[in-house]
């Protein structure tokens, strides 16, 4: 799809404070001042304040969008300033959409934000995209990405996506309406704990201003209607290499029209954890009474951190030995480990090691058992001095 209508009609003139601030804008031809108008009557809605939210919002901001919404329900951590540069120090501990309110006003006071403190949902979704000319998905997780695109087909909004994963990142358009849509390009969610979060695989930081200057671009193509947009195609870029590369995506025509909204995390398969058996489950103090017997040689067992190595060096439970999850899952640890021996596992928060106990149990190991909550509960309850990450 080559150029699009644009999405908002012009808002009135320019005030000369605006002009003057725009001016780089409006002297291109094809953005001009009825294209700055209309970025000025433009209503987009950011989904997240993370790593793709924070130069979004900024550059968004910088444009002239008029009105500008943010849904988040997270709050800044130390370990988010290494990509998520809306925020500061002085904002940890603080709420993302407050943080991003106070960066947004100080680049623009002339924006007007709007913050819906929540998580994004089936019950909320469609009110709240109803209110925008455009939609911005910066989030982290198929559920969310699946609930986007489908309530912004029902209402039939245009969105621009990016996701991010250590050094590879993706932008597109989906326009159920007009084009493709994120059901084309993802039929069918990945298996639950195939596709790690930024949390657990981790991101080259200045990848998410790469991405989010390009989700940026098309945001403000589709609103001014100038260019070709990236309707129908997907561009994807590798930070380690430096290199672009696109592919194609087509509307399936046997796809049935979403109607509905659904259970995302039961679509994805990610509203239960792999481990059924609350016997399986370890809570971080129990942990700690048996390090300690051991300690005393009263019992003895095997403690495993099922992370990545990386992981490993930033923080560990002592005592531990590390075996990747990959590994167990790829059947490369039965050699590393013992049937007849009693086995711990932990991970960063519960959910790799989950995995990794249901494939040892599958393996034919009995005697295992997991960490719920992981390393977090651990530094949170038992040693308030380890690093988190």
């Amino acid at each position: 799809m080559s150029a699009v209508a644009p999405l908002v009609e012009p808002a009135a003139d320019l005030t000369v404070a605006e002009t003057e601030r725009y001016s780089r804008h409006i002297i291109i031809p094809e953005i001009g001042a009825v294209g700055q108008r209309r970025l000025k009557n433009s209503r987009v809605l950011m989904v997240g304040a993370g790593g793709l939210g924070s130069p979004v919002l900024l550059y968004l901001a910088a444009a002239g969008v008029g009105t500008l919404g943010i849904i988040d329900d997270d709050i800044v951590d130390l370990s988010n300033l290494q990509r998520q540069v809306i925020h500061g120090v002085a904002d940890v501990g603080r709420s993302k959409l407050e943080s991003a309110r106070d960066a947004v006003a100080e680049l623009n006071p002339l924006v007007a934000v709007r913050l819906h403190h929540a998580r994004l949902d089936s019950t909320n979704a469609l009110t709240l995209f109803a209110d925008y000319d455009l939609i911005v998905d910066g989030s982290d997780t198929f559920a969310t990405r699946y609930l986007v695109n489908d309530a912004a087909a029902i209402l039939g909004k245009p969105y621009v996506w990016g996701s991010v994963s250590r050094f590879d990142g993706q932008v597109s358009v989906f326009w159920a309406k007009h084009g493709p849509s994120y059901r084309d390009l993802y039929p069918e969610a990945p298996p639950a704990g195939s596709v790690r979060s930024c949390g657990e695989g981790g991101v080259f930081g200045m990848l998410c201003g790469v991405v989010g200057a390009m989700m940026v671009s098309e945001a403000v193509k589709l609103i001014t209607g100038v260019g070709r947009t990236l309707l129908g195609r997907v561009l994807l870029f590798n930070a380690l290499g430096a290199s672009w590369r696109e592919i194609t995506v087509a509307r399936d025509p046997a796809g049935e029209p979403v109607t509905e909204l659904v259970d995302y995390e039961l679509f994805c398969g990610t509203s239960h954890r792999p481990d059924t058996d609350a016997s399986a489950g370890l809570s971080v103090r129990e942990l700690a009474g048996m390090l300690a017997a051991r300690g005393r040689g009263d019992c003895d067992f095997e403690l495993i951190d099922v992370r990545e190595p990386g992981e490993h060096e930033i923080v560990r439970i002592p005592g531990s030995r590390l075996i990747p999850v990959a590994l167990i899952l790829g059947g490369g640890a039965v050699s590393q480990v013992r049937l007849d021996q009693n086995i711990v596992l932990y991970c960063k928060a519960g959910i790799r090691s989950a995995e990794a106990l249901s494939e040892l149990r599958r393996q034919g190991y009995s005697r295992i058992q997991h960490v719920q909550g992981g390393v977090l509960a651990w530094a949170k309850e038992i040693d308030p001095s380890l690093p988190l990450y």
